[in-house]
């Protein structure tokens, strides 16, 4: 299994982008589906986990503007980033829990990264 995401790039300030992230391969199911990100000197820190029932979990400082959605058929998620702030600014990894086989185990599954940088 692979995830590619795409999307991100130069904002300013109270802008907004998109960010997509496909799953590729042996797929039974997915679980959830989320994004992390990652600012210069900090850990790794959820932005937002989807379950496969549809309940989210936004952090606290990306609520209201954020909005994550996704397309089953495509085994793809989305985020929708608006009212973008310069504390925005970091490297977006999708992240997706996916059964391989029916019954199986899930494991978890991370795409390479893309740059948003949010300027002031």
């Amino acid at each position: 299994v692979q995830l590619q995401a795409s999307g991100g790039g130069l904002v300013q300030f109270g802008g907004s982008l998109s960010l997509s992230c496909a799953a590729s391969g042996r797929i039974s199911s997915i679980n959830i589906m989320g994004w992390y990100r990652q600012a210069p000197g900090k850990q790794r820190e959820s932005v937002v986990l989807m379950t496969s029932s549809g309940t989210t979990t936004y952090a606290d400082s990306v609520k209201g503007r954020f909005t994550i959605s996704r397309d089953n058929a495509k085994n793809t998620e989305y985020l929708q980033m608006n009212s973008l702030k310069p504390e925005d600014t970091a490297v977006y990894y999708c992240y997706m829990n996916i059964r391989t086989t029916t019954g199986g185990p899930s494991f978890n599954f991370w795409g390479q990264g893309t740059q948003v940088t949010v300027s002031s």
